[in-house]
């Protein structure tokens, strides 16, 4: 430890007695700037607001990683070493910082946060993360260099930093680059420039998203601008306009496609399954589950496929009562806790928006629930939560994320029990401390159906974040391969894809406007003769 303590000591004093030409205000400066994570903070925002979905999956997992390494740092590390800072003598006057830190030295705060952000952010996208490291580095580099901290200081901040990001993952999995690509071919309509393809845009899906660059309709008219679209407003009806939209893309014989959330989406899917069409999904949600794990994250990705007639079939579950009735899902069902929860946030979330109701909506149940009877194949169950999964989920824990393939023939069927003592409590610190799948009272396995009977204390289900009124006998199964959507069959390249597609429209465009002018011409030298 003395001789370790030597060479950071003395390779304190050649950093602090280098000369970087113009180093020394930037360094001062930038350093100051990550106070309290300010920078971070910012870095994220910035992410949120200007990048998509993976950017803002970046960024919040980068802001909660700096979270973790920030508590880790400041409420057990430091106080337990108490290192002094180091003494100024070598450090220049002009590198001094206008306020020097109070608390103790080991390990550095500074670049701790500043690893755990770059290390969140490169694990949602290396892209994102090559753009904030060089930031992160120069953060650490320069609490040495204005001579606050010694080497040693630095580099376990930085372990404790990429240590916390990594620690995320635990409990919240990075989502996959792109799903499975290997799954077989369907047939669907190539229609260039989306001619043939009808658009149900409800615009009233997604409040809770950060504001794209241009509404979705503007948006799909520069990438697809032959597509016919049909724009739900406020207060228009929305299953008319739906079936309005299906209608005419039967008619035409072309495909049905929809801009809206996951609840959106739900409806055109099963419409277009009944009907034989296939379905070109553009993410207009809060949250795009569908979308994302079928893999087109963007509107473009959806465009080049449509334009190339490139597609999948995926499953559909399907809940069906004793009495005939059904409901069918792509994404999820539950009953128990989680329709409680959908009922109240819904009633909350006019007056306060989404994530807040949400919020609520848990507290109150967490306190107020009772566990359901039911029997499940047979065998006699008290749960707080039946969850069933259209397709496997990954990881298998709490919080499930994505699903690799969604042709598998598979419910993802997960159980909370109700019986034990404290079962709530114990599910929930299970899964904070990420080992849910060892405990007593939580169970997962696939399956490729599951009988309900007998179910009481509820009188409500849950299907991809609607709530509908229940029955006391279900079947939930799946539909194989029911549905075919538009998904590209190579992950292709953004700036690429947007290239070629405007540059389409644009002769699109060229090509109508002298159309036009060729009309005009004609109907004026016709009335001139």
């Amino acid at each position: 430890m003395r001789v370790l303590g030597e060479w950071d000591q003395r390779l304190f004093t050649r950093v602090a007695g280098a000369r970087v030409p113009g180093a020394d205000p930037a360094l001062r400066r930038l350093s100051d700037s990550a106070n309290h994570g300010r920078l971070w903070l910012g870095a994220a925002a910035g992410l949120a607001v200007v990048g998509g979905h993976t950017a803002r999956r970046a960024a919040l997992r980068g802001v909660g990683s700096l979270a973790l390494a920030s508590a880790t740092v400041n409420t057990v590390v430091k106080w337990s070493a108490r290192r002094p800072r180091p003494l100024l003598d070598h450090v220049p006057q002009i590198r001094h910082l206008t306020r020097q830190p109070h608390t103790t030295s080991f390990p550095s705060g500074h670049s701790a946060s500043a690893a755990a952000f770059a290390t969140g952010v490169a694990l949602e996208s290396t892209r994102y993360g090559a753009l904030v490291a060089p930031l992160a580095a120069a953060v650490a580099f320069s609490r040495v260099y204005v001579g606050v901290h010694f080497p040693a200081d630095v580099l376990a901040g930085v372990a404790i930093g990429v240590g916390a990001g990594v620690l995320t993952c635990r409990w919240w999995p990075p989502r996959a680059a792109v799903p499975e690509r290997e799954r077989p071919a369907a047939d669907a309509p190539a229609l260039p420039l989306g001619e043939g393809l009808v658009v149900f845009v409800n615009s009233r899906a997604g409040t809770g998203a950060p504001a794209a660059p241009l509404p979705p309709a503007e948006r799909l008219r520069e990438l697809l601008p032959a597509a016919e679209l049909i724009e739900r407003a406020p207060g228009d009806d929305f299953e008319a306009l739906l079936a309005e939209a299906v209608d005419r893309a039967a008619r035409t014989g072309g495909a049905l496609g929809v801009c809206g959330g996951d609840g959106s989406v739900n409806a055109a899917a099963r419409a277009a399954a009944e009907r034989g069409l296939a379905l070109a999904v553009f993410p207009g949600g809060t949250l795009n589950h569908f979308a994302l794990d079928v893999g087109v994250p963007d509107f473009e990705d959806t465009a080049v496929a449509v334009a190339r007639g490139e597609a999948v079939t995926v499953d559909i579950g399907v809940a069906r009562s004793g009495a005939g009735h059904e409901v069918r899902f792509l994404n999820t069902f539950s009953i128990g806790l989680y329709p409680e929860l959908v009922r109240i946030r819904e009633h909350l979330e006019e007056r306060w928006g989404k994530w807040p109701a949400a919020t609520v909506a848990l507290i109150r149940v967490l306190r107020t629930a009772t566990p359901i009877e039911l029997s499940v194949n047979g065998r006699p169950r008290r749960l707080w939560l039946l969850f069933a999964g259209n397709g496997r989920y990954v990881p298998e824990g709490f919080a499930p994320t994505f699903r690799p393939r969604l042709d598998d023939g598979l419910l993802d069927l997960r159980l909370v029990d109700g019986g034990p003592r404290l079962a709530r409590t114990r599910v929930i610190v299970s899964a904070l401390v990420g080992g849910l799948r060892r405990s007593r009272v939580y169970s997962a396995e696939r399956v490729p159906w599951v009988r309900l009977e007998e179910l009481t204390g509820t009188n409500s289900l849950a299907y991809d974040g609607e709530v509908a009124p229940t029955s006391t006998e279900l079947r939930l199964e799946k539909v194989r391969r029911a549905l075919v959507v538009y998904r590209p069959a190579l992950p292709q390249n953004e700036l690429a894809q947007q290239a070629r597609l405007a540059a389409a429209a644009a002769r699109y465009r060229r090509r109508t406007r002298r159309s036009a002018a060729g009309e005009s011409g004609g109907t004026a030298g016709a009335g001139q003769g």
